[in-house]
């Protein structure tokens, strides 16, 4: 068996897709190595989920200028340069950073005329490692007023390590820079919807985003039940996309969600059977 790398992913927040990634990892756990990454860096919660305890694994520091005023003379090029706007030039003034909306560029540096900007840094997140029973686990968190996220997943997807049968990556909910840096490498993405409006218009949005990385996808419909007319399958048909599960709401998974309990579904534990059989193929 190879190691098969899964995104659980979705335009949509709110459609369970952290409880689908953590209950599909439980079952699929039982009988395979498994290592879960939790990359919605902004709002981590599969470790409460699971009840994890988490341990800090490293920092993860951005590049940020330092200036030099004795060099500096004055000139607002690195102003100029920069696209983030965390540079502010007033005449005959040195320049006034703001480091909170600097995103590690560089620009600045290249084009100071008189090298008098050096790089420095500051920690912009975390990574996290736990383990529950037999499934290992990898955590990653932005830093309260940091804005790039999709730096803390590219981080914690180097910290991958060792022979497992599935790697599952929980995503962020869009399209955005930290979701494509989640999807980037997996070999199927898995993209939890709902039926409603929204659920359909998200879903329609990924499904483009998917197409266009060249990732195999398919369709998991949570709580399959709450309406009774939804244009889901019709996207299913347009892209071509299989939908590979359907879960009606249920009241139970809420009680064991609300408890930090490992989801246990028999529609769940269908769908980790399909995806043994994939990998075996």
């Amino acid at each position: 068996m190879k190691t098969m790398r899964i995104a659980i992913t979705g335009g949509k927040g709110g459609t369970g897709k952290s409880v689908i990634s953590t209950s599909l990892a439980g079952y699929l756990s039982k009988k395979n190595s498994v290592l879960l990454v939790d990359a919605d860096v902004d709002c981590p919660n599969d470790h409460l989920i699971l009840s994890i305890e988490r341990k800090k694994l490293k920092e993860v520091k951005q590049m940020i200028p330092k200036w030099n005023f004795d060099r500096c003379i004055k000139c607002g090029k690195c102003s100029e340069a920069c696209k983030a706007n965390a540079i502010l030039q007033v005449k005959n003034k040195y320049p006034i950073f703001f480091r909170e909306q600097c995103n590690g560029c560089g620009a600045c540096l290249l084009v100071c005329p008189e090298n008098a900007i050096t790089k420095s840094s500051k920690t912009v997140g975390n990574i996290f490692v736990g383990k529950n029973q037999n499934l290992s686990f990898l955590s990653g968190e932005l830093m309260p007023g940091e804005l790039i996220s999709e730096l803390i997943v590219d981080s914690l997807k180097k910290e991958i390590e060792g022979n497992y049968d599935f790697i599952l990556i929980d995503t962020a909910a869009g399209t955005h820079c930290d979701v494509i840096a989640a999807l980037d490498g997996c070999d199927l993405a898995l993209a939890v919807t709902e039926p409603t409006p929204l659920g359909e218009h998200d879903l329609d949005l990924i499904l483009q985003l998917t197409k266009k990385l060249d990732i195999p996808t398919k369709i998991i419909l949570n709580r399959s039940d709450i309406a009774k007319k939804s244009k889901i399958k019709q996207i299913a048909k347009n892209y071509g996309v299989e939908m590979i599960s359907e879960i009606p709401y249920s009241k139970k998974i809420q009680q064991q969600y609300s408890k930090g309990e490992l989801i246990k579904d028999k529609n769940i534990e269908k769908l980790a059977e399909k995806i043994e059989k994939m990998n075996k193929q």
